[in-house]
């Protein structure tokens, strides 16, 4: 299958959005200008992958929030889900809702998935990190969970 092209490069202005926040408001990108943003896309609450995720993003948060960077997750879940999520697992950032994909769209991550021979449309998990101009630095395509929030951590270290 061939690699679909990014429709953005390195250095592009990051897509603003305005979405439902966790702490009841609406959030946009532009409101983090003047820190680096963690945006990280994820299919669902309250699955494997997901928590384990949204756990290590938990359990760095202190080392993120030290380099000037916010976290925000991303998903089509209601808020009403991401507030037990928030609660179950004492996760000190924003969670966002984009239930009508419109933001996950604008970063090309609504995608095709196949599963068990059926296909579907659904998140493909994604990071990008976002400087403190509001341009891209970089971008994790198809995310495996298991030690991706600790390369996010490093690349930022070396900024």
């Amino acid at each position: 299958m061939a690699k679909r092209p990014e429709i953005f490069s390195i250095g592009d202005i990051a897509p603003d959005f305005t979405l439902p926040a966790s702490n009841g408001q609406n959030v946009s990108l532009h409101d983090f200008r003047g820190k680096y943003v963690v945006l990280y896309f994820y299919p669902k609450d309250n699955t494997p992958g997901c928590t384990t995720e949204a756990c290590d993003f938990r359990d760095y948060y202190q080392d993120f929030s030290n380099l000037d960077a916010v976290i925000l997750g991303v998903s089509p879940d209601p808020l009403k889900s991401h507030e037990k999520f928030i609660s179950k697992y004492q996760l000190p950032f924003l969670l966002l809702s984009d239930e009508d994909h419109e933001v996950a769209k604008k970063y090309d991550v609504w995608v095709l998935k196949k599963m068990y021979g059926r296909e579907y449309m659904g998140i493909e998990r994604s990071t990008f990190i976002i400087d403190k101009e509001g341009k891209i630095m970089k971008t994790y395509r198809k995310v495996k969970v298991k030690g991706h929030v600790e390369n996010a951590l490093e690349y930022l270290k070396t900024q």
